[in-house]
Parts: C-alpha cells; sequence; structure tokens
C-alpha cells in the first residue's frame, strides 16, 4: 500500500476541486491510500474579502510573514508519504499566507522532508516567482520536488483583473453583468485535471519521475506567456518597494495601504497597457532571454 497526502488551502473551493480532480486516478486504484490535509490558520481569511482585508493582507503576503496554523493530525504527522500533493493559491504575487505559514512551520519539516512533491497552482496568470519562492521553501522544508502544475485564468490581463475581484469581493462565481467570462480557472480545465494525475500515475508506474516535469510541460500543464512573466518580474519589484514601506511604520500603515490600492489599480489599468505597447515592439530583441526564463521557470530545480 503506497500513502498520498494530499496539502492544500483553498478559500473559494477552487483549489480543493483542482487537486481532488487531480488525485483522482489514484482513488481508483486499490493500492493507494489518500488522505487530505487542510491547512487551517487560527484566524482564517474571510470569504468573500472584505475590500479593506484583502489590501491589508498584502504586505505580510509579499513579505511572507507567517501565521500561526493549527497542528495537523496525528495520524498525517506520523505517516510515512510516497507522495505529496501540495495545492496553493496565489497572493500578491507570493504563496498564500496560510500555505507560506505550512511550509514555514515545524509540521511541515516533518511531512515534507525526505518526500517527493508535487506543486499545484491555481491562480490568475502571474506565477513564476511565486513558485520560486514556493520550491525555496520547500527545499527548506526538506522536501523534493518533482513536478509543477499550474492551472490558470485564460481571460486576458486586465479581464481577469475585473473577474477575479468580482468573484473574490462578491463572492459569486458567475459573469459580471452577464457578459465578463467566467472568473477562475475554467470549469473543464478543472474537470480534466485527472489527465495530469493519470500522467503522474504512469510515471509512478514506470518509475520515471525524472522525465515528469517534461511531460507536464509538453502537455501545457505549465505556461507562461512572455509579457506575463516581464510583468511579474517587474511587479515583484515594485512590490518589495511598497511592501517594506508598509511595514515600516504601524502608525501610518492604513494611509499606506491605502495609496497602494490606489497605485495598484492605476498600475494595472493605466501603467501595464502602455507596458504591454512597448514590450510587444521590444520583443523580437527579447525571444533569448524570454527561452531561457521559461527553461528557469519551467523547471522544478
Amino acid at each position: 500500500m503506497k500513502n498520498i497526502l494530499v496539502v492544500y488551502y483553498s478559500q473559494t473551493g477552487q483549489t480543493k476541486e483542482i487537486a481532488r480532480n487531480l488525485i483522482q486516478p489514484f482513488e481508483d486504484k486499490k493500492q493507494y491510500h489518500i488522505d487530505y490535509y487542510q491547512i487551517k490558520p487560527e484566524k482564517d481569511y474571510a470569504f468573500p474579502w472584505d475590500g479593506k482585508d484583502f489590501y491589508n493582507a498584502f504586505p505580510e503576503s509579499f513579505q511572507q510573514i507567517p501565521v500561526s496554523i493549527k497542528k495537523p493530525e496525528e495520524k498525517i504527522l506520523n505517516t510515512d508519504y510516497d507522495l505529496i500533493i501540495l495545492a496553493y493559491q496565489i497572493w500578491f504575487l507570493t504563496p498564500s499566507i496560510p500555505v507560506n505559514s505550512f511550509l514555514k512551520s515545524e509540521f511541515a519539516k516533518k511531512i515534507l522532508h525526505n518526500r517527493k512533491i508535487i506543486s499545484v497552482i491555481s491562480c490568475r496568470n502571474m506565477w513564476a516567482k511565486a513558485q520560486v519562492k514556493t520550491k525555496t521553501l520547500i527545499k527548506n522544508a526538506g522536501g523534493n520536488l518533482i513536478g509543477n502544475i499550474a492551472f490558470v485564468d485564460h481571460a486576458p490581463n486586465l479581464i481577469s483583473v475585473i473577474t477575479i475581484s468580482h468573484w473574490l469581493m462578491g463572492g459569486k462565481k458567475d459573469k459580471k453583468y452577464g457578459i465578463f467570462p467566467t472568473p477562475g480557472v475554467a470549469e473543464e480545465d478543472i474537470k480534466n485535471a485527472s489527465k495530469y494525475g493519470e500522467i503522474i500515475l504512469r510515471k509512478w508506474e514506470e518509475n520515471d519521475f525524472q522525465n515528469l516535469q517534461k511531460e507536464i510541460i509538453a502537455t501545457k500543464g505549465v505556461y507562461l506567456k512572455p509579457f506575463i512573466i516581464f510583468m511579474d518580474e517587474k511587479a515583484n519589484k515594485m512590490f518589495q518597494i511598497w511592501s517594506t514601506f508598509i511595514l515600516k511604520n504601524k502608525k501610518t500603515r492604513k494611509v499606506k495601504v491605502r495609496f497602494f490600492k490606489y497605485y495598484l489599480l492605476i498600475a494595472l489599468f493605466v501603467i501595464s497597457p502602455i507596458i504591454f505597447v512597448i514590450f510587444f515592439l521590444t520583443s523580437p530583441l527579447r525571444k533569448k532571454a524570454i527561452r531561457k526564463k521559461r527553461s528557469l521557470y519551467y523547471s522544478v530545480n
């Protein structure tokens, strides 16, 4: 009997659904036993988000400042798992606070140490730098990352900002005004997550984890548009400045968070389109650099 653990945090339920569908091929086999561990902060985050709480979570999220989480069941802590699926969301270009808190905890060191791990991302579109941070946290906890899959919203960048805000702040995964796309990862992609589970299962039975990520890449399990890579890297630099600035003085935090909110809206809807035009015109000069960066972000090493 092989033991598999699915570790996840999911506010809306989307990440949980993706993880369950992905692992389904293993559920259908008698020789695999699957446990689920939902990360639970001592003080959880509400859904739908309140606007103030959402922006107020930014500095701690980006700076990867952990919060207290509830202790996993003793069974989870004491089982030797052959494979661990880590399913996570991204908050402000960083693994969500609950997931970050788990990966930095003593629980993670006990659960992940010397274990094979596959990370599963569900996000809007920018996951490259967040996955780099996650790889570091997994390595620090003693885990061995062997694969990564990213489920993303395929809507155009600015459209997805509008639809995801509608969902996260309003609590309904429906079409805003009846005309915008449904927010989040497409239902078809969520339902078809099991195809990656089938790849993982086959590679497991072939004992060929070395080539697992190559096959995930070949089946578009990870994909980054060149402009998204560029924006992710630039935004990380700006978020570093803003998060440090906000955390510097607690007395002025509320005012600075409000200014950050306005900055973010201007950056998304005014600055971003201008940058896109510039990037598009200069993209022929960036082809080699983009290929190199894609290779870096697609890698699990």
